[in-house]
C-alpha cells in the first residue's frame, strides 16, 4: 500500500437514540473509531455482518452522514473542513451506487435526466452535450442509447444497476462507493456486473470502496479487505492475507460459513455464539468476546490493541488465531 487516496483517522458516528425519555443521553455506536487507508486505484473491500456499521461508514466517508468526530482525508486534504457549499463541488470526485437497484432510481423521470442530473449541477454546457456524454456513458456500461428515453421501471434489476453505475461515472469521479451493488440481484447477473465493476475500475482508473457481507465476492473482486465488527475494523490486510491466514476468530468463522460447492467434502466450521450486539451497549473489553470460541477473561476487561500479524496485516485480538 504505497499510495492512498483516502486516509480515515479515527472516525466516529454516533446516533443519538429517539425512542423515549428512558434512552436520553444514549447513543448508536455505528463507527467508532475506525481508521484505515485506502490505496489509489484498488479496490478495498468492507465485509461483516447486517449491523455492523459497514454502510454507515460507506456514506459517513462521502460525508452524505456527518461524522460525529475524526478525519477524512482525500489526497492530502482533510474534507471535514469543508463547508456544505465546498463540498458541492468536490462531490464532482467521489460517487455512491446504492444497493437496491429498484428504490435508487426516480420512478417518474427518464434515464437521461437520471445519468444527466449531475452535468446540469456541475457543468456548464448544453443539453445537446449532456445528451451526447450520457449516451457515451451508456454504452461504457452495456446499454445503449434507446435506453435514455425510458423510465427505470422498463429495466430488469441488472439494468437498472448499470444505470446507477453510468450516473455515478458521468462526472468523471476517482473514487465510488459501492454500497452491496449485487445483493438485490440475481445469481446470474451478479458475475456479469461484477466483471463490468472491474473493467470501469481498469477504464476509468477508479478506486472503489466495496461493501458486502459476501465473502464469495470479496474474494472475486477485492485487492484489499477490512473486516467490521460492531463499528469497529478488527482485521484489515490484503485479500490473500485475510484468505489463506485469517488471525481474528470473527474472520475466521465468517470465512467458515462461506457454502463448498462440493457437498461431499466435510470441514470444520466455527459459528459464532448468538446475535451481534446492541450498537447502543456494546460490550466491554474486546466486542466480540460474548460469541468467541476462545475468550478469556482479559478479553472481557481490556479492549485489544491493533497487532501487525503480518507485513500490512492487522488485527485486533488479544489472542490471534496466527
Amino acid at each position: 500500500m504505497d499510495e492512498f487516496l483516502i486516509e480515515i483517522q479515527n472516525l466516529k458516528k454516533y446516533f443519538p437514540l429517539k425512542r423515549g425519555i428512558f434512552s436520553k443521553g444514549q447513543y448508536v455506536h455505528a463507527v467508532d473509531d475506525v481508521s484505515v487507508q485506502i490505496p489509489s486505484r484498488k479496490i478495498f473491500s468492507i465485509v461483516g455482518e447486517s449491523g455492523s456499521g459497514k454502510t454507515t461508514f460507506g456514506r459517513t466517508i462521502l460525508r452524505l452522514i456527518e461524522p460525529t468526530s475524526g478525519k477524512i482525508i482525500y489526497k492530502g486534504q482533510d474534507i471535514m473542513n469543508l463547508s456544505q457549499k465546498e463540498m458541492i463541488t468536490f462531490r464532482k470526485k467521489m460517487q455512491i451506487v446504492f444497493q437496491d437497484p429498484y428504490n435508487s432510481l426516480h420512478p417518474r423521470r427518464l434515464v437521461k435526466d437520471i445519468i444527466g442530473e449531475g452535468l446540469y449541477i456541475h457543468e456548464k454546457i448544453s443539453s445537446n452535450e449532456i445528451l451526447e456524454r450520457v449516451k457515451a456513458i451508456l454504452k461504457k456500461v452495456g446499454l445503449n442509447e434507446d435506453h435514455m428515453f425510458r423510465y427505470p421501471h422498463e429495466f430488469s434489476g441488472g439494468q437498472r444497476q448499470r444505470i446507477a453505475m453510468a450516473r455515478a461515472l458521468i462526472l468523471n469521479p476517482e473514487f465510488i462507493v459501492l454500497d452491496e451493488p449485487t445483493s438485490a440481484l440475481d445469481v446470474s447477473v451478479q458475475a456479469t456486473i461484477l466483471d463490468l465493476l472491474i473493467d470501469l475500475k481498469n477504464t476509468f482508473s477508479l478506486t472503489y470502496l466495496f461493501i458486502t457481507h459476501n465473502l464469495a465476492v470479496v474474494d472475486y473482486i477485492s485487492d484489499f479487505v477490512a473486516v467490521m465488527y460492531l463499528g469497529q475494523i478488527v482485521e484489515i490486510g490484503s485479500k490473500d492475507d485475510i484468505f489463506t491466514l485469517p488471525s481474528h476468530p470473527y474472520t475466521y468463522a465468517l470465512l467458515s460459513a462461506i457454502p463448498d460447492p462440493d457437498p461431499k467434502r466435510k470441514r470444520s466450521r466455527t459459528i459464532p455464539k448468538g446475535e451481534i450486539p446492541s450498537a447502543v451497549n456494546p460490550p466491554q473489553g474486546c466486542r466480540f468476546h460474548p460469541r468467541c470460541p476462545y475468550a478469556k477473561e482479559i478479553c472481557k476487561r481490556s479492549d485489544p490493541a491493533v497487532i501487525e500479524a503480518s507485513k500490512g496485516h492487522f488485527v485486533k485480538c488479544h489472542f490471534p488465531l496466527r
